[in-house]
């Protein structure tokens, strides 16, 4: 766009911005904490465990003069299964149709070859503008800090060229500091545009999807290694309990838990079915905060025998 066009599109919208911005990174840079940060509600799953995020979930960050929507996506990584490379291809779709992107690097790691090789994927982009995020900066002292920022600002030279990153910011998402100023930033880069989504909407996620990830967060807590790769979540029906009445309503909320190997069923249901009633429990409050209601979950675990490797078990879990 010419800056005369440009200069008109912003006379159109009065000065408003909207737009696209999507955070890479490798798995647990700390890019679903950063989302729920920005939007000011949990609209992505954080776990400790990498690998936790298999949607492309929006966020939807409101204010006076602009409107950013935030894609969170499964982090880039060398692929070992079909399941992974599925997760790649979704990030490499979502790359080409965002305005901006924010390349997270946590502050506490030094970079090393995954933060490389995602570098190189961001370069290969072409024209889009991106933003380096050093995020959890709370865990590290000044110092370090400022020798994180001094290595990631190298890394954009090396990739980038001379000009390196369009940004970089320092951000902690748990304490907040400087969650505004990401904001800023990537809102800078957004296009003139009218708003995107109606005012107060913070996802445009469907409900049973949220709801599965809110299952999937619960379920990884305190669980081995191998789990989060092997743990899909499906919502079978979310449907209201008939015969309530009106100001107490309860909804039905059936859902299907999928692992790859007995084992791993004994590890979720725990001895005498403790651990699955664990997981409803830690789960049911986020779900009835997100739907509004009190909610009856109805929890069961299955196997689904390698399920990562074929395609038709992918097809059916929703991948």
């Amino acid at each position: 766009m010419s800056k005369k066009n440009k200069a008109a599109a912003e006379e159109d919208f009065g000065g408003f911005r909207a737009g696209f911005s999507v955070l890479v990174g490798r798995p647990n840079a700390g890019k679903s904490t950063l989302t729920n940060a920005l939007v000011g509600k949990k609209v992505a799953i954080t776990s400790a465990k990498p690998q936790t995020t298999r949607h492309t979930i929006r966020g939807i960050v409101h204010r006076e003069d602009a409107q950013l929507i935030l894609v969170d996506t499964p982090g880039l990584h060398r692929p070992r299964t079909l399941l992974g490379k599925r997760l790649n291809d979704l990030v490499a779709d979502t790359l080409a149709e965002v305005d901006a992107i924010g390349f997270c690097l946590p502050a506490n790691e030094k970079i090393g070859p995954g933060d490389k090789f995602i570098a190189a994927q961001l370069a290969a982009v072409g024209r889009k503008p991106v933003i380096a995020i050093v995020t959890k900066a709370d865990l590290v002292d000044r110092q370090a800090l400022t020798e994180q920022l001094l290595a990631v600002a190298a890394l954009g030279r090396e990739v980038m060229g001379e000009d390196g990153w369009k940004d970089i910011v320092p951000v902690s998402a748990t304490d907040g500091f400087q969650v505004e100023t990401v904001a800023d930033v990537l809102i800078s880069h957004m296009p003139p545009s009218p708003p995107l989504y109606p005012d107060g909407e913070l996802t445009d996620e469907p409900e049973a999807v949220m709801v599965a990830e809110l299952i999937r967060e619960a379920a990884l807590e305190g669980v081995r290694d191998e789990l989060p790769h092997s743990l899909a979540v499906v919502v079978e029906e979310i449907v209201p309990r008939p015969d309530r009445p009106e100001d107490n309503p309860l909804l039905d909320v059936r859902v299907n838990l999928y692992v790859e190997r007995p084992s791993q069923k004994a590890i979720i249901i725990g001895k005498g079915g403790s651990r699955l009633r664990e997981v409803g429990t830690n789960a049911r409050k986020g779900i009835e905060a997100l739907l509004g209601t009190r909610i009856y979950l109805d929890l069961h675990v299955k196997v689904a025998k390698d399920w990562q490797r074929d395609p038709k078990q992918l097809v059916k879990l929703g991948f």
